[in-house]
């Protein structure tokens, strides 16, 4: 294995021309660092392969076996589409992997400066850079992991709750320097392969959500930490695939990821509570609501978390890198 050497994955759904610009500055941040960029898409059904192969290959990416196109053939999610691209052996051994979102865009020195923190810092297993809007706004994607009482505090969104609950809330200050998070957002997180060699990779029970906070809390599990460096940048415009900015309430995909993930990782029972917490929460939005102090009340959101906590629990399904469908 190459020490240094970086896979870059990028996973296209029906946004083509988008992933061919985060695949240019992949592209470009890779100039000198030994490694390979794979774009693959996760069987979008629209052109998108065919049209991302013809434009690396007029551009010259694919020359030298700097970048490949890839077809994951089957739409099995987030996780599923970037495990499809870890099972496909590379030319050069890496050993730090990058996965960046297609709607996000890394800047000439992101991955030098990821790589370089890895390489100086061999404990930690998975690192997140700092992430900004368009217009060079942050983007909070640095969290502490998800608990019941955070569920109550994320719910209510209430000023007293909020600060008894404090060391519980999931989003988090944005550290000046280097430093020690719970999970990082998977807009652009680099992972050691040795992480993936001892845990395994992403958990395709989830199609899209949750699955970086899993594979994050399972490294931290087996002596792995995630860090946030926050003088690495990228440039995120985000959801172009979900189409989340349009959301009023979660698809039943995400409320299906965070139902398996309570479970998965805390048990049936605690499940159970992380609901009743949201619950209690959205008891105390509602009566604010009434009051005219909070015109955001969610609706169905009650409903949907009930339905998926009756519902039967899903499999785990983490594959080994040396796994081969």
């Amino acid at each position: 294995m190459s020490v240094g050497a970086v896979h870059v994955i990028i996973l296209n759904w029906r946004s083509a021309q988008m992933s061919l610009r985060s695949a240019e500055a992949a592209v470009i941040a890779m100039e000198g660092i030994e490694g390979v960029v794979s774009l693959i898409d996760n069987d979008s059904g629209d052109g998108s392969f065919e049209e991302m192969s013809r434009v690396a290959a007029d551009r010259g990416w694919t020359a030298g076996g700097r970048l490949r196109v890839l077809q994951s053939g089957h739409n099995g999610g987030f996780g599923a589409g970037n495990n499809a691209a870890l099972r496909v052996p590379t030319d050069r051994p890496c050993d730090l992997v990058l996965i960046v979102n297609s709607d996000a865009f890394l800047e000439p020195d992101t991955i030098a400066r990821m790589r370089a923190h890895m390489l100086t810092h061999p404990a930690i297993g998975l690192l997140g850079c700092r992430v900004v809007g368009e217009h060079g706004n942050h983007h909070t994607t640095h969290f502490r992991f998800p608990t019941a009482a955070s569920e109550l505090e994320d719910a209510a969104r209430t000023g007293p709750i909020s600060r008894l609950l404090a060391r519980h809330v999931v989003t988090m200050p944005m550290p000046p320097f280097a430093a020690p998070v719970d999970w990082a957002a998977g807009a652009a997180l680099m992972i050691r392969r040795d992480v993936l060699d001892a845990i395994g990779g992403f958990d395709e029970a989830y199609f899209l959500y949750f699955e970086e906070t899993d594979l994050c809390l399972r490294a931290a599990k087996a002596g792995w930490p995630t860090h946030y460096l926050p003088d690495a940048r990228v440039m995120h415009i985000g959801s172009v695939s979900t189409g989340m900015r349009e959301w009023t309430l979660p698809p039943d995909y995400w409320f299906a990821s965070r139902e398996h993930y309570f479970r998965k990782n805390h048990g049936r029972a605690y499940a159970v509570a992380a609901v009743l917490a949201h619950l209690a929460g959205l008891t105390v939005r509602r009566l604010r609501a009434i009051r005219r102090e909070d015109q955001t009340m969610p609706k169905g959101q009650a409903r949907a978390l009930i339905r998926h906590a009756l519902a039967p629990s899903r499999p785990r399904q983490i594959f080994r890198p040396g796994d081969r469908p």
